[in-house]
């Protein structure tokens, strides 16, 4: 029997476009230097990802492969969002804008001959719903776009079976700081961390 403590990984992205500053990865730094709280004895490892669809896809099959997570939760940054967005599901189809390297999968398709929807074994609505995090509000969607984000999501429930989550946060604002985003992290995954212990989560 394997004796290690499991683990959840969390990836935020870098910078991007006119974007020189990502609010997902100054989120997950935040959420770093907090931890999971003190009554989990889940590990915690943080990871930075460009926004790089080729880099991306090597980082994802990396973590599956070598941390064997129990979770892995990339966060994401929505430039349009005013609210933290709990995505249900993740698409393998539509991918056209290009990455900060010019490049764009073949076809817009993240996986050759994949279903065209993979839904998150955590249940979304739920946590929403039991989550409180002060001065930001939370909610379910059930399209997370088709960039980077999406295809690192899609990716990563192929090669979890479903153990993966994907939060979009807003930018950075006075109103919306780090470290305020960071414990808004926290919250979110401990409560998903309950959910992904239902067994009707666990059957979906």
């Amino acid at each position: 029997m394997d004796s290690q403590p499991s683990c959840v990984v969390v990836t935020g992205f870098g910078p991007f476009r006119q974007h020189l500053v990502n609010s997902s990865w100054e989120a997950v730094k935040e959420l770093s230097k907090l931890g999971l709280g003190n009554d989990t004895v889940v590990q915690l490892r943080t990871l930075e990802l460009p926004v790089d669809y080729r880099e991306a896809k090597r980082r994802v099959t990396g973590i599956w492969e070598d941390h064997q997570p129990q979770l892995v939760v990339h966060v994401g940054m929505d430039t349009c969002a005013k609210a933290i967005i709990l995505e249900q599901s993740g698409k393998n189809q539509g991918y056209r804008d290009t990455d900060i390297r010019g490049f764009r999968p073949e076809g817009g398709v993240c996986l050759p001959g994949g279903p065209d929807t993979l839904e998150s074994g955590v249940c979304m609505k739920a946590v929403c719903k039991h989550v409180a995090v002060e001065d930001v509000e939370v909610l379910f969607s059930r399209d997370a776009g088709r960039y980077v984000c999406d295809y690192t999501y899609y990716l990563s429930l192929h090669h979890g079976k479903g153990c993966a989550a994907l939060i979009h946060v807003p930018p950075l604002s006075r109103g919306l700081p780090a470290s305020l985003l960071g414990r808004a992290l926290q919250v979110i995954i401990q409560e998903m961390l309950e959910e992904v212990g239902k067994p009707e989560c666990k059957a979906r």
